[in-house]
């Protein structure tokens, strides 16, 4: 795993990444949330936003128990992780502690990524893929790889920008 500085340079944070997904940063940016989906976890990191460094690796959340894989992330202004879940057919609220606070189900097979928008930053838009997917597949679920909108009562936050 890397990181672009503001400096424009590149450097790593740690080795033994198969799939990089979900990356976001708590509203205080001082915990990093972190998914390799093969590995099937979520895990979160101290960061120091001054040396750009991390510490403090510890599991959020495993999926032996969820039906899919993590994928990708963005944090709300509760501070709670909202990640799509490959293969899974849902998108999973977690709180900062790693608690599945919510789930909500999604028509597809393959969530894969969540992000807030709208005027409010109160409607979580969630991209899907069709990806790998047999006809059959494609068949029983026909709206695999569009864009749906659900707003659950929650508001998202604003990403900060580079600064470089």
């Amino acid at each position: 795993m890397v990181q672009l500085d503001a400096d424009r340079r590149v450097g790593r944070l740690f080795d033994g990444v198969a799939c990089a997904n979900g990356i976001c940063f708590s509203p205080d940016g001082r915990t990093m949330y972190f998914a390799d989906s093969p590995a099937r976890k979520i895990w979160s990191f101290e960061y120091d936003i001054a040396p750009e460094a991390i510490s403090n690796r510890r599991v959020l959340a495993t999926f032996d128990a969820q039906p899919g894989l993590p994928d990708g992330s963005c944090i709300d202004a509760d501070g709670c992780i909202w990640n799509a879940q490959w293969n899974g057919g849902c998108v999973v609220r977690f709180t900062p502690d790693g608690r599945v606070d919510r789930v909500v189900p999604v028509p597809v097979l393959n969530p894969t990524c969540v992000a807030f928008g709208g005027a409010a930053l109160d409607t979580l838009y969630i991209t899907t893929a069709r990806y790998l997917m047999t006809a059959e597949q494609v068949a029983a679920a026909p709206h695999s790889g569009a864009l749906f909108a659900y707003v659950p009562g929650v508001k998202g936050l604003t990403d900060m920008a580079f600064a470089g």
